[in-house]
């Protein structure tokens, strides 16, 4: 198997299907670290005939990562993956853009989904099906915390699905002069990366 075809295999958050690949590895995880303390009390518990050992403490305080797996497994479960139909519609307008799909946006105050983001330059847009969205707020929030992070962009979140394709074809017509002139310094800590990406995982990290 090539290692471009295992590269793609491979879903990472940003990517169509993050969600369906996510909540599987979560499940798999969850079920490890809940496992191994449920057996080490069982197993100590029919061996010494009595729940008062060092044992049961162990268990115990083994559970803790386990619930907090859960928790998060319960929030991805939640989460409902992105139409295939839709994902087929915008990547036919992505073109050269550095985009990321499927992501469910979190903020202290408020949350939404996004189906997906592009990146050029200064310039992020967003689009989002979640019908109980707040734009403004969702796009200031995310404005804000990627220009803490050193990029001067603006961020726009469209609700409607036409003119989010139609700012892709923009986007892809201008790319090179909405690039133009943008002074770039690369993170030491994720070599390779270029602005764009950078700024992508950036927002990501704004994510589940």
């Amino acid at each position: 198997m090539s290692r471009e075809k295992k590269k793609k295999e491979k879903i990472r958050k940003g990517d169509f299907g993050y969600f369906k690949a996510e909540k599987k590895r979560r499940i798999f995880l969850t079920s490890i670290l809940l496992g191994i303390p449920l057996l080490i009390f069982f197993s100590t518990w029919i061996y010494f005939k009595t729940r008062m050992t060092i044992w049961t403490v162990i268990a115990v305080v083994g559970c803790l990562p386990a619930c907090k797996a859960i928790v998060g497994l319960i929030m991805i479960l939640l989460r409902h993956p992105m139409d295939a139909e839709l994902y087929e519609k915008i990547r036919s307008h992505q073109g050269d853009l550095v985009m990321a799909y499927e992501s469910y946006m979190t903020f202290y105050e408020k949350s939404a989904y996004i189906d997906a983001v592009a990146v050029c330059g200064n310039t992020v847009v967003a689009y989002s099906s979640d019908p109980k969205i707040d734009t403004e707020f969702m796009a200031q929030e995310c404005q804000k915390i990627v220009r803490k992070n050193g990029y001067k962009v603006d961020v726009k979140i469209l609700r409607e699905l036409r003119p989010f394709l139609e700012r892709l074809d923009s986007m892809n017509a201008n790319r090179e002069k909405l690039e133009e002139g943008i002074k770039f310094q690369p993170d030491e800590r994720y070599p390779g990366l270029s602005r764009n990406e950078l700024i992508r995982h950036t927002i990501l990290a704004l994510c589940l």
